[in-house]
């Protein structure tokens, strides 16, 4: 399958193209579903980074559609890794809930690129929903003993069930269910978050929901809490219909 003007684009950015082969499929939940893959030679090339992410391409009528993927456990040495999918209408669901072994999937590797805070912060507040928790639980394996306030954004019943890799001792969540189009999950950050960012130079604030939710609080975090640029790392991983 070609790629059409995104992948000609994303070549000439000097995106690196590979083949990934399913070894196996698991279902978490009924909305969230987790595929294991082989690297096709990507890992030992590229290296491993926290919230690491690669462009999956998928066939949607005839026509070339790529999404973004956190990795999920990458082992170089073994060349695997899993890719989790918070399943919805769309080809990449589809194709999610199709995988078997055997199967194969384009990829493009290209603006992953991303660094732990150096020196580590000394408080870590992460806004996310089942679409980021793979890149939310690679976070927070990078800096395990960094306090972290986590907002986990729900849609189902089941999504309580998710596997976020929270330590008691250092990790809180607030699960807030999703209103108004994202909204609430706005509301109940900006209620919250001046009380807990205390020294605004210690803290660091990571955002990864859908795109409206995501620029509404990081215009709020720099433009109001006058958080610096550099202490703020904010994407947004889905848009609203």
């Amino acid at each position: 399958m070609g790629h059409g003007w995104e992948g000609v684009v994303l070549k000439l950015m000097r995106g690196k193209d590979f083949e990934f082969t399913v070894t196996g499929a698991e279902e978490v939940t009924e909305h969230f579903r987790r595929v294991h893959l082989t690297d096709g030679g990507m890992l030992a090339l590229t290296g491993v980074h926290p919230t690491m992410w690669v462009r999956v391409w998928f066939d949607n009528g005839g026509k070339p559609h790529q999404r973004a993927y956190t990795l999920v456990d990458p082992d170089p040495a073994a060349g695997t890794f899993s890719l989790e999918f918070a399943l919805h209408d769309g080809c990449a669901s589809d194709w999610a809930r199709k995988a078997e072994p055997g199967d194969t999937i384009e990829a493009t590797l290209q603006g992953t690129g991303f660094a732990t805070p150096d020196p580590q912060p000394a408080r870590l507040l992460v806004v996310g929903d089942p679409a980021s928790l793979p890149a939310i639980n690679s976070l927070l394996d990078a800096v395990p003993r960094v306090p972290a306030t986590i907002w986990f954004e729900t849609s189902h019943e089941s999504d309580h069930n998710l596997p976020l890799r929270l330590d008691p001792a250092h990790h809180e969540l607030r699960g807030i269910p999703r209103r108004d189009a994202g909204a609430h999950l706005v509301d109940e950050v900006k209620a919250a978050l001046p009380a807990l960012l205390g020294d605004t130079a210690g803290a660091y604030v990571w955002i990864a929901c859908d795109t409206t939710t995501t620029r509404a609080l990081t215009t709020y975090i720099r433009k109001e809490l006058g958080l610096p640029k550099d202490r703020v790392n904010a994407l947004g991983y889905w848009r609203t219909a």
